[in-house]
């Protein structure tokens, strides 16, 4: 089953305590960089207070032992999901997961594979990268395996390969989603929710197609029925 975690950018704690008092059932809800350091780790309490769970995703890429007190401080927060970025290397997600497993082992430690707003020019020729992007992605995603993470966020497009090489069990977080009708904004690699599912993803992340609509209730309903319809 490919579960959906909404992604929610907003600029104040009240417009996400509105956004959050539509949804009539306890959803994923993503939780990045700009309302964190807005706002700081009090966001998290309320939400977690109305029965959602939570992926904190501040992507930490730093040197092991860096990573390694930060991710105890992050662990001991309400939230059910974390990352680092895989580029920062095997001993540093050791590190990572290390930290979880002594303050919460439930909660799910994943590594960014490369960024979906990147594509094969940027890695090969800006990052120089020179096995490209879908290599380096499954690479990367070898690296998570062995350091002991629960898995990866990568591209759809990337997934298969990911879990025949690292398992079934292997998790796959794919962002870049988006519904036929969305624009891609700043994602140059996307799928729908229905290409992700037949892929294998076991979540999607979706922001801007839920939050912005009209309904995001409603849309939201609409791609999780998508995600469950075998």
């Amino acid at each position: 089953m490919t579960e959906v975690i909404v992604a929610f950018d907003v600029s104040t704690q009240e417009e996400l305590a509105s956004m959050l008092d539509m949804f009539q059932e306890p959803i994923y809800v993503k939780i990045g960089m700009e309302a964190m350091y807005r706002f700081g780790a009090s966001l998290l309490t309320p939400i977690k207070e109305r029965g959602h769970k939570i992926f904190l995703d501040l992507k930490l890429h730093d040197i092991p032992n860096t990573v390694y007190h930060a991710m105890k401080q992050l662990a001991a927060l309400p939230v059910d999901m974390i990352n680092v970025h895989a580029g920062g290397g095997i001993d540093m997600m050791k590190k990572a997961v290390q930290a979880v497993k002594e303050i919460n082992p439930n909660i799910l430690c994943i590594a960014v594979t490369v960024l979906t707003s990147l594509d094969d020019k940027v890695v090969t020729d800006e990052l120089l990268l020179n096995q490209g992007l879908e290599k380096t992605a499954l690479h990367y995603a070898k690296n998570a395996k062995e350091a002991g993470m629960d898995g990866v966020v990568c591209s759809v497009h990337e997934v298969e390969k990911i879990h025949e090489v690292c398992g079934a069990d292997f998790l796959c977080v794919t962002p870049g989603i988006a519904l036929l009708t969305a624009q891609k904004n700043d994602q140059k690699r996307i799928a729908t929710p229905q290409y992700a599912k037949e892929k294998g993803s076991d979540y999607i992340v979706v922001g801007r197609a839920i939050t912005t609509s009209e309904n995001p209730y409603q849309t939201y309903k609409q791609i999780k029925g998508d995600c469950d319809h075998e």
